[in-house]
């Protein structure tokens, strides 16, 4: 997985309005917490472009008034009208310890399904998974190679090693569904066969 590097100051004053006055200055109040102790600090809100607007999921090499900290965002709460970001919640790492991170679900191959007419549904983006964090890959992925009309993908069918996946077993990821054209071709094929026994 790879890493962002991220620097902050603490916060001398806590509260709505100090919050309200450092993002008008640019800057976004955050948290630091799962450590020794909860830290309050601030960050430059363009710092977080390579962070958040990104579908990779990254872990951040935290700098807070010179110390050292590595992190995952946990939270991040955006303006419900002007979709402006308003606080971000870190969650530290500590060695030894699992974390609970969504990444990316990707998926490969070409499915035979697909190629006689079908269509292909993917109904996750990202799943939740728990483990240590130098266990945990950029994405997961998985192959669509054998998959005919009809046939499904579910959590239960994805094994990643190191891994726990805490998304529902039973939940499907991927389907590999019939159009309508496919559907009428195979009512015609099916009253051909009648027809001729």
């Amino acid at each position: 997985m790879k890493s962002v590097s991220i620097s902050g100051s603490l916060r001398e004053n806590v509260g709505k309005k100090d919050a309200k006055a450092q993002r008008g200055q640019g800057m976004i109040p955050c948290v630091i917490y799962g450590g020794k102790e909860q830290k309050l600090f601030v960050v430059e809100e363009r710092q977080f472009q390579k962070l958040l607007y990104t579908p990779e999921v990254q872990y951040v090499e935290l700098n807070i008034d010179g110390a050292a900290y590595t992190a995952i965002v946990q939270d991040s709460q955006y303006h419900p009208i002007t979709d402006k970001l308003l606080h971000v919640d870190f969650l530290e790492v500590v060695d030894g310890k699992p974390i609970t991170i969504e990444i990316p679900f990707k998926l490969t191959g070409t499915s035979p399904g697909v190629l006689k007419g079908g269509f292909l549904k993917k109904r996750v983006r990202k799943l939740k998974v728990r483990g240590l964090l130098a266990n945990v890959p950029e994405c997961i992925t998985a192959d669509i190679s054998n998959m005919e009309l009809n046939d499904v993908i579910k959590v239960s069918d994805i094994q990643v090693e190191n891994l726990t996946i805490v998304d529902n077993a039973n939940k499907v990821l991927a389907a590999v569904l019939p159009t309508r054209n496919v559907v009428a071709e195979e009512a015609s094929d099916e009253a051909a066969e009648g027809a001729e026994a």
